[in-house]
């Protein structure tokens, strides 16, 4: 493995004041531990030597040893030979990988481009620690919130009313994610038989969870552009969809982005067809190119007085998924009615994490910024490897979300993703995403991991991709693969 080294100017840039009233030693390596944390220092990293970084901070070698020494006690680094010392994190930092996306250990220097979930925000260090400093005076209670923490319900209310959404906490239900969010909705609306409109390709696990609760799928494809409006308004009048469950922010996982006028249009065409609107808000915070297009208010501003629109949000997407942490937005009628479909399936989210939520919400603008400029950086470095290594394949560049949805020259997805697994690329074939299987020519390339990963995995892709293609060793297989993937 090739690591980065970090210079011992910015690694001083990066320690920034070291903690007071401790060992010198001690307070060094308790603020890289906290880099760490953070994700500012990944297993990527090799830390400055010890000559170096001592001149820098103006410390003694002593100082920097003993840290170092303590950094590799406590698992945080390493010392190599002939590599000086590199990060560790502590763990198992492969995320989705684990039993959960395969069914086997994947090795190591695997890239996992099965789940479009990025890490967290930096900025959720602090939040956990002043949501476990609150976590004292809730003990003192049952823990449950069926409805969720109040001061987090009017949080989720103002940013939708900062979007151009007039909300009232009474409208808010907090939930344990937005497919929570989303099971809670079927629970109530699908009833066995119940046709329930969804674009194709959508997200998987909506699909599932919509066949879960026995409702009748009806696609609409999606096309290079987005939406075809005159077909969803032909499919609504001829299905009359009980239910249309929509992502027009950033679709997942085309990255489409729906306009203002479509909204109102689309809008309009569910009124006339009794079609309540579920729209799946998970990814509308990541707007990464906000100054090329002003963007479009919620869906729900659209609807007409008495039009039911419901939306689901989620924390995973913009803070971290491992914040357990969703919402809906209902009209407040709705909402007793909610609220009795949720207890049935459990009775609140984690208290813990609805603090460390409020606490971002509270001061949402530095985590948004930070998120939207890492996906940035390593959306342009995903395109950009592809169109030197993958020339043929199209993908058009979405300004949000978290994905390229590609197309591939032939439909050899499945033999691809077969493929891609020995050479240590874990990936999603396109047939997961269709409500109807197909696909077969497309592939989801999340851009979820850093830069420098991402053109990592393209290289390797492109070697697969050439010998699949020349049809060395590529086999048959269907168009799921033989793992289970948790695809986000």
């Amino acid at each position: 493995m090739a690591w980065t080294k970090v210079s011992a100017d910015k690694m001083v840039r990066l320690l920034g004041d070291l903690p007071a009233g401790v060992a010198a030693y001690s307070g060094l390596a308790a603020r890289v531990r906290r880099l760490v944390g953070e994700g500012r220092l990944t297993d990527e990293h090799q830390l400055p030597s010890e000559r170096e970084l001592a001149r820098s901070l103006g410390a003694s070698r002593t100082t920097v040893t003993r840290a170092y020494a303590e950094l590799v006690d406590t698992g945080y680094a390493q010392a190599r030979q002939g590599s000086g010392t590199v990060v560790r994190v502590p763990g198992n930092s492969r995320g989705a990988l684990g039993g959960l996306v395969a069914v086997h250990d994947a090795a190591a220097g695997t890239i996992d481009l099965t789940c479009a979930a990025p890490a967290a925000v930096p900025q959720a260090h602090e939040a956990i620690a002043r949501a476990g400093a609150q976590m004292p005076a809730q003990l003192r209670g049952s823990g449950y919130y069926p409805e969720g923490l109040p001061e987090l319900r009017e949080l989720v209310a103002a940013r939708y009313s900062q979007r151009g959404l007039p909300t009232s906490a009474d409208q808010v239900l907090v939930t344990s994610g937005a497919l929570a969010g989303l099971a809670i909705v079927a629970q109530l609306l699908v009833s066995p038989g119940t046709r329930v409109l969804t674009e194709d390709p959508t997200y998987p696990n909506a699909i599932a969870t919509l066949r879960g609760a026995h409702g009748r799928i009806v696609t609409h494809p999606m096309d290079a552009d987005g939406w075809d409006l005159p077909t969803l308004e032909s499919s609504l009048r001829r299905a009359t969809p009980a239910l249309a469950v929509l992502m027009p922010d950033f679709h997942n996982p085309t990255g489409a982005l729906m306009d203002e006028p479509t909204r109102e249009r689309l809008a309009a065409a569910l009124a006339r067809a009794g079609t309540t609107a579920v729209i799946d808000e998970s990814s509308a915070e990541l707007a990464l190119d906000p100054a090329a297009q002003p963007l479009p208010r919620p869906f729900a501003v659209f609807a007409a007085a008495g039009q039911d629109v419901i939306t689901v949000g989620s924390a995973s997407k913009s803070l971290w998924g491992g914040f357990r942490i969703g919402w809906v937005r209902a009209p407040r009628a709705m909402l007793p009615a909610l609220l009795r479909a949720r207890t049935t399936r459990d009775l609140g989210s984690s208290v813990f994490d609805q603090l460390a939520v409020a606490h971002l919400l509270g001061d949402l603008g530095p985590a948004l910024a930070e998120r939207r400029a890492g996906l940035r950086r390593t959306r342009d470095a995903l395109a950009g490897a592809l169109r030197i290594d993958l020339p043929d394949w199209q993908a058009t560049v979405p300004s949000g979300g978290l994905s390229l949805w590609c197309r591939l020259p032939r439909p050899y997805g499945p033999a691809l993703v077969q493929a891609a697994e020995p050479a240590g690329v874990l990936l999603v074939a396109g047939g997961r995403f269709g409500a109807g299987g197909g696909l077969a020519g497309h592939l989801r390339l999340p851009f979820t991991v850093d830069a420098s990963t991402a053109v990592e995995a393209v290289r390797r892709i492109a070697t697969v991709d050439a010998q699949v293609r020349g049809g060395a060793g590529a086999t048959r297989r269907d168009s799921a693969g033989q793992r289970s993937p948790l695809i986000a």
